[in-house]
């Protein structure tokens, strides 16, 4: 079973996407929230860890290990459904391993985002235990955007965390609906996907008869609304 959260920071919208069965949890980034108008990181935060009880990905935004430590041991008391979000590697390329076993020591839930390689989901095997949950995100929408299959880097991570019960390979960066497919014939154990996205997937089961007619009928209906002529 593949898990559905919500990749999303507007208030209203978390509200809403909540009371959907379909979505099982909810992850953030700095990009999101300033894009949904958060001012205050940390009000604007537990607002949204108030609203649901599924797991909420919380993002630190410091660029060493020492500095996302102090951020993520600040952001794990804000609740008991946070994950902290731990970028693989800092914005210099240097792996954030000691981040990342500092706070796995500490028993904090982790979600390990911009990961892109299998390599990567070594790395971070290495550095964490066998009990606390982790979760470790791999962008395949932003990897198919460079022109790279994410599917072989999936396979091998997916094989490599096999050991590990706590781990959770997810999906990210999701660019369409049928991804949602694919990551389940993977067995990614979640998906994050943006709410257009999820109302698409809550509408899958058309036939292609179905498909071939909505498609022709919606290009009568505008042509007859250009009133085109010939």
């Amino acid at each position: 079973m593949t898990k559905i959260f919500c990749d999303i920071a507007d208030i209203n919208e978390i509200k809403k996407f909540n009371k959907k069965k379909i979505v099982q949890g909810f992850t953030t980034n700095p990009s999101l929230m300033r894009k949904s108008g958060a001012k205050n990181y940390t009000k604007y935060t537990k607002n949204i860890i108030s609203i649901t009880n599924k797991p909420v990905s919380c993002e630190v935004f410091a660029d060493n290990s020492k500095e996302m430590i102090l951020q993520g041991n600040i952001i794990n008391k804000w609740g008991k459904n946070v994950y902290v979000k731990i970028p693989v590697t800092n914005s210099k390329g240097k792996f954030m391993g000691a981040a990342i076993n500092s706070l796995n020591k500490k028993k904090i839930k982790l979600n390990i985002t911009a990961v892109y390689t299998a390599k990567q989901t070594k790395q971070i095997l290495g550095k964490i235990d066998k009990k606390t949950n982790v979760i470790i995100s791999i962008f395949a929408g932003r990897m198919a955007d460079a022109g790279k299959d994410p599917v072989p880097e999936f396979k091998k991570s997916i094989k490599m965390s096999k050991d590990y019960k706590n781990v959770q390979i997810l999906w990210a960066s999701t660019r369409e609906p049928y991804n949602y497919i694919q990551a389940k014939q993977l067995g990614c154990q979640i998906i994050t996907v943006p709410p257009l996205i999820i109302e698409k997937i809550e509408k899958f089961g058309k036939t292609f008869h179905q498909l071939t007619k909505d498609t022709v009928k919606g290009f009568l209906v505008d042509a007859k609304k250009s009133n085109f002529k010939i």
